[in-house]
């Protein structure tokens, strides 16, 4: 029993290291980290560096046995006789389809592309072969490179030209020509140079009949590479460069063969080419001293041309003997032969993705990060339109930035005026905001709404309806910050609802609320003589202050103010009026009108009858103002009018 109970806890044991072990090797395991992001930071990124058409299907003008069975001929050993095979594309080891361009190169098992056997020109100005090879990359690329290999035992065309298009095969624009006359062809200088001024310009070239392999000797492959940036001045500064960022852009390649040899009917228009013909036999000549049967290669071979013979000009000998090369070239077949068709690039992503993928309409798209969208990332995805989309660039990744809309909005635009006057720092322009805001950035309140205070700008209800009363306003509109309506005379209230101290209600849409005052009579302003001869007083006071006392019987219904005489016009003889401070006496009601309108530390002119005006008629010493009295604010002038109208109350009645 005891150790049955051993054995059980040693596997328990070891069961539990293993699962411990287990779990920890998952544990080790982290997320990759996402290249178009330093931590939170955002960077620019590229997808790998491919072969774009690796896998692509090509489509051929012309291909060999593709119309059915056809003989071609072929050099297979130095100083050997033609060897002929068949072309068949309906037998599998016979055929010579586009698809082996794009396969796998492996050269130990070079398959190849072969065209139909051409009639070979016997003229300069015979019509161009014309085979074309066209490549679909399905997307936008950045291309680095273009590159052909011909298949063993064939010459490397003489004249190539390569063209690139931006639009899936709508336009197509000259990326690249070869040839050994580029004049002739292609109507254009040999090796011109590319300043930045021309910095798209196609050149023409003689380089790849000395360049790209071997190529020369039987039983070599020989190429040719395009780099598409060489000899481009800005090519260091490609991420500032726009018009090479343009110049490298291509969505589909297409070569054409315009000549496999180029004939020369009269030697002197073609000195250079018969100068290097003859120095490379020359050199043949030289190497092949030990070995008196070695015979030529075939690409001599296919080249030579028949020239007469001439003491005045340089020319290459051609040996009729025993070794058939005449018999030779008449029986090799005019063909284009390509057995690798490459080109090496990144799929355009503009600094803002680090692969592409399958999209579910089955097209190559990026993986687009950085807030931006469509196949090439070429612009900012929806409500990020901040800032200007732009290409990253090793300094700034120019991250899209979303619209400060206050999450009143769900689309906005980007506006290049207001980007710049607020200093290249935000361009967005919401539209449609919700919630009843509106502005730039749905940051205030639309007409006939106002701002809540106790709620964030960012809150669905921070603007609340005016309300506004329909006849006590005066418009529907009301302070944004209060939600004060603007009010009709008399009518008072955040909504204008009701009437304001003093008013009372009517039956007037037009005036709501009516002054129950009346006029104020005793704020005239106008003074002459028979006004001053009914007044039994005049003086010129300043108010001190309102006095808060209680009130007594005497002087219910009345406010007491406290008041300096400073001069005295006129006053009965019995009047109790004296200079220095009294009290002036207002009924409640006509102060509650406003009537008169007194301020404190304001001079007054008045003119009143003592007792008349006096609370229940009786004189206490106190100034008292009702509407019968005359109350105006003091001006300096009064004085010498009043003075005048003291020496002509004689006349008074």
């Amino acid at each position: 029993m005891k150790l049955q109970y051993i054995i059980w806890l040693s596997a328990v044991s070891c069961t539990l290291a293993i699962s411990d072990n287990f779990l920890k090797m998952f544990g080790a395991q982290q997320t990759p980290a996402d290249p178009c992001y330093d931590e939170d930071r955002p960077r620019r990124c590229i997808p790998d560096f491919v072969n774009a058409a690796f896998g692509r299907s090509i489509a051929a003008s012309s291909t060999c046995g593709l119309k059915g069975t056809v003989q071609y001929c072929d050099v297979l050993d130095v100083g050997g006789a033609p060897q002929c095979n068949i072309c068949d594309d309906q037998n599998p080891r016979k055929r010579f389809p586009s698809v082996f361009l794009t396969d796998i190169n492996n050269p130990n098992n070079v398959t190849c592309w072969r065209s139909e056997p051409l009639q070979p020109p016997t003229s300069v100005h015979a019509p161009p072969d014309n085979i074309t090879l066209i490549l679909s990359l399905g997307k936008k690329y950045e291309l680095t490179y273009v590159s052909l290999q011909f298949c063993p035992h064939t010459p490397k065309p003489d004249s190539i030209a390569i063209y690139k298009s931006m639009d899936y095969g709508k336009t197509w624009q000259p990326f690249q020509f070869y040839s050994s006359q580029c004049r002739r062809v292609y109507g254009r200088p040999n090796r011109a140079t590319i300043t930045k001024a021309n910095e798209q310009e196609a050149r023409c070239t003689d380089a790849h009949r000395y360049t790209g392999g071997e190529g020369l000797g039987l039983g070599h492959q020989s190429r040719i590479a395009f780099s598409t940036l060489e000899g481009r001045p800005s090519a260091l500064d490609f991420d500032n460069s726009p018009v090479l960022q343009d110049w490298v852009t291509a969505t589909d390649i297409k070569v054409v063969f315009n000549r496999l040899h180029m004939p020369v009917e009269d030697p002197s228009d073609d000195l250079d080419i018969l100068i290097d013909e003859h120095e490379f036999k020359q050199q043949q000549e030289d190497d092949d001293e030990d070995d008196p049967t070695k015979g030529p290669s075939v690409q001599l071979v296919n080249e030579m041309q028949v020239v007469e013979a001439d003491d005045t000009k340089v020319s290459v000998s051609v040996d009729m003997g025993g070794n058939g090369i005449m018999n030779v070239y008449n029986r090799v077949t005019h063909q284009y032969a390509v057995s690798d068709f490459a080109v090496g690039g990144r799929c355009k992503c503009n600094g803002h993705a680090s692969k592409c993928i399958t999209g579910r309409d089955g097209q190559l798209t990026c993986e687009c990060k950085h807030n931006t969208a469509g196949r090439d990332c070429e612009r900012c995805k929806p409500f990020h339109f901040d800032r200007p989309w732009s290409r990253a660039t090793a300094r700034d990744a120019n991250e899209c930035k979303a619209c400060e809309c206050n999450q009143h909005a769900r689309r906005c635009r980007f506006n290049m005026e207001l980007y710049k006057l607020s200093g290249r720092v935000s361009g967005g322009v919401c539209l449609k905001c919700r919630h009843y805001t509106a502005g730039r950035h749905c940051h205030y309140c639309r007409e006939g709404y106002y701002r809540d205070p106790t709620k964030q700008i960012t809150h669905r209800k921070a603007c609340k309806p005016c309300d506004c009363h329909p006849i006590g306003a005066s418009g529907k509109t009301c302070n944004q910050a209060t939600g004060q309506c603007p009010c009709k005379d008399g009518v008072t209230g955040i909504t204008c609802n009701r009437c304001a101290r003093g008013y009372q209600q009517s039956r007037s849409h037009i005036a709501p609320c009516i002054n129950k005052c009346g006029k104020c009579k005793s704020a005239t302003r106008r003074l002459n003589l028979n006004k001053y001869c009914k007044r039994d007083y005049a003086i010129m006071g300043r108010i001190l202050s309102r006095v808060e006392d209680p009130v007594d019987e005497h002087t219910k219904g009345w406010i007491r103010f406290m008041v300096s005489v400073e001069s005295v016009y006129k006053k009965a003889r019995d009047s109790r009026i004296r200079k220095g401070p009294t009290s002036l006496l207002v009924p409640a009601t006509d102060l509650l009108c406003k009537c008169p309108k007194l301020k404190a530390n304001k001079s007054y002119l008045i003119l009143g009858r003592e007792k008349d005006d006096s609370p229940g008629g009786i004189p206490t010493g106190n100034i008292a103002v009702t509407q019968r009295s005359i109350v105006i604010e003091w001006r300096d002038e009064w004085d010498q009018r009043m003075r005048r109208f003291r020496r002509r109350a004689r006349k008074c009645k």
